[in-house]
């Protein structure tokens, strides 16, 4: 029995502690699939000894709130949920009712409430009992509604997440999309939260005075038509909820959004309650999480990684196994700490299972050989190396500010829609390329064929891929002037400017590059600052070399400029809202009107002469301002007759 106690005090540590860096410090010094092996070991001890320590993990429903944003107490508590990894347990749980399976998303919880139809507050899980305001954060993501319909008060629960495809720029810094989502949201910077896109979908509405008919499902509906976007579910019984499971774990790894499990609610809203909680579990729902898949195999060797920020990442590349599905060799090792955790090194018996069922990680390390061969210079520089404190953990890092890995955002800012538009040329496909030594300067990009062969071998890459981006780098080395421009990252040059500069100079790079400041002050738009700072860089010795590297590779289209199309839309201002369907994209009406001399802005405004928008009778915020103020609202078709496109 002493042993056995002395194991549940090691284990209710040991996961306090992960649990404190999880929640509050936004990092993970163990897997989920590490928390929840000892976890289970500890909840198995206390079930076998009947003893359950004041301090249990196995009691507490979220982590004790420590940092500066102000504390709020929730008007109602926060429990977890009662877990399973089995669809029989599923099924002899919800019996003979019905229930909404939907995903249970991996991010952070956030209660937001509104009062006369505006955004009040918004707070963290915390402990459960007490949470942090987040309110100012909560109103930069990306799907919150500031305004609702109804005028009553209304709580509600929705996990706030960061999708894989908006991740994959920061996964050089953070392990998992929910590390940076909890980093992106507890913190003092709305400005911060803005840039990381996080998305919220409600999955639970706490209060409101309407009639739900009794219906779980009614609810999920009516916060739809509120304006929340709502985690996605589906009503099942016990005869569906075995192909329902199967369906959602069928879809996991396409899913863009995290996701750890799923969770059962029942539908019936008044037997759910009647049922009530347990000290730490609510008994109307329960969580179903995916059974980790576990394959062993030989880990060859680690591969260093540099990004974008100095971090030279350690990659795991094992013999191939097949987990869930489809075939994995290659896991992340994020820094040198946990490489020491695990002791790993080449040669080793490692098992590796994929997190989420979706990110490959190393579970465990059989044979401990011990960390060695840690790269004295950057793979990519060949500059000496660091090993740095990051967030606590021990980190290689390249200190070279010239690092062609470091310029990856200007790479990116280049290859981008509205610069050069190379389709499929993101920053984490940068990173590789650079990495690989591919490119080191903004010409290296158009040349990309002469590695075709190398890059087709690329992990996640392939023939297929890796022609397709050839092709996207050919078509995008014919461009137009204000994309060029657009592309060099001027400071304070952006989109709309570097149209205006273009045109002012009739579309002739090699004037605008040789034009002094009064030329450019004379441009309206661009003031002083302004004009200096476009002279300043192409006066630049280094930026002029950069530029004519370029144009060996790249040739400028004809511009569609004032002096080619009719000026049909001069002194008119448009504001564009809703979906198109007879152009490809907003911008490219946006471009029409340009061409034509006309303006677009980005609300509606006594100065705007049209609002643009197909659903005309809608009850969004522009309609109700447009008609407010007497702007004429049409639809495409009623904008291509009216000016004769």
């Amino acid at each position: 029995m002493e042993k056995d106690k002395s194991r549940m005090v090691e284990l209710n540590k040991l996961l306090k502690e992960a649990s404190l860096a999880y929640y509050q410090q936004s990092k993970e010094i163990m897997s989920n699939f590490e928390y929840d092996a000892l976890y289970d070991e500890l909840l198995k001890l206390e079930q076998e000894t009947g003893i359950v320590l004041s301090d249990s993990v196995t009691r507490n429903v979220g982590y004790e709130v420590l940092s500066q944003l102000t504390k709020v107490e929730h008007d109602k508590p926060m429990l977890s949920l009662d877990k399973t990894k089995s669809v029989d347990t599923l099924k002899e749980w919800l019996g003979d009712q019905k229930a909404i399976l939907s995903w249970k998303l991996d991010g952070l919880t956030i209660v937001l409430t509104y009062e006369d139809g505006k955004l009040k507050q918004a707070v963290t899980r915390g402990n459960g009992f007490i949470g942090e305001d987040v309110t100012n954060n909560a109103k930069r993501f990306v799907n919150v509604p500031i305004r609702i319909p109804y005028k009553g008060k209304l709580v509600l629960r929705g996990e706030a997440v960061i999708r894989y495809s908006d991740f994959e720029k920061f996964s050089a810094e953070y392990k998992n999309p929910r590390n940076l989502c909890s980093g992106s949201v507890r913190q003092l910077d709305p400005a911060v939260t803005a840039e990381r896109k996080v998305n919220l979908f409600a999955f639970s509405l706490v209060f409101a005075e309407a009639d739900f008919g009794n219906s779980n499902s009614r609810k999920f509906q009516w916060l739809a038509e509120q304006g929340f976007d709502v985690v996605e579910y589906v009503l099942v019984d016990r005869n569906s909820l075995p192909d329902a499971v199967a369906d959602f774990a069928k879809r996991i790894e396409t899913y863009d959004i995290p996701s750890d499990g799923l969770v059962l609610l029942l539908e019936d809203i008044a037997y759910g309650e009647a049922l009530g909680t347990t000290a730490k579990f609510p008994k109307n729902a329960i969580a179903f999480k995916w059974s980790d898949e576990i394959a062993e195999t030989k880990l060859q060797y680690i591969e260093w990684s540099p990004s974008r920020t100095g971090l030279i990442n350690p990659v795991a590349v094992f013999d191939p196994v097949e987990i869930e599905g489809t075939t994995v060799s290659r896991a992340s090792v994020h820094n040198i700490s946990i490489m020491e955790s695990l002791e790993l090194g080449a040669g080793d018996t490692i098992t590796v299972y994929k997190a989420n069922m979706i990110i490959p990680q190393i579970a465990d390390n059989l044979t401990r050989s011990g960390v060695r061969d840690i790269p004295g210079v950057c793979p990519v520089c060949g500059m000496p190396t660091e090993i740095k404190a990051v967030n606590d953990a021990r980190t290689l890092m390249c200190v070279n500010p010239e690092c062609p890995v470091k310029k990856v955002k200007s790479f990116a800012l280049l290859a981008a829609r509205d610069a050069m538009n190379i389709d499929g040329l993101s920053e984490m496909t940068l990173e590789k390329l650079v990495s690989a030594g591919f490119i080191k300067e903004y010409a290296d990009i158009f040349r990309l064929k002469r590695y075709r062969n190398d890059i087709a071998r690329m992990d996640g890459f392939g023939e297929k891929s890796a022609d397709n981006l050839i092709e996207a780098v050919s078509k995008a080395s014919e461009t137009t002037v204000p994309r060029f421009i657009y592309s060099l990252g001027i400071p304070g040059v952006g989109v709309a400017n570097a149209k205006v500069i273009s045109r002012a100079f009739d579309g002739d790079f090699e004037r605008i590059r040789k034009a002094g400041h009064d030329e450019l002050r004379n441009i309206e738009g661009i003031g002083d600052v302004l004009a200096d700072a476009i002279e300043a860089y192409f006066r630049n010795d280094e930026n002029s070399r950069r530029i004519d590297d370029l144009l060996t590779e790249v040739s400028f289209q004809k511009d569609i400029s004032k002096t080619d199309r009719e000026q049909t839309l001069s002194g008119l201002t448009f504001v564009i809202t809703g979906n198109v369907e007879r152009f490809a994209n907003r911008k490219e009406l946006q471009q029409l009107i340009e061409d034509c001399g006309g303006k677009c802005a980005s609300s509606v405004s006594s100065a705007t002469d049209y609002l643009i928008n197909n659903d005309i009778t809608s009850g969004s915020s522009k309609n109700k301002k447009a008609k407010e103020l007497g702007i004429p609202i049409i639809k495409e078709e009623d904008f291509i007759k009216r000016f004769a496109f």
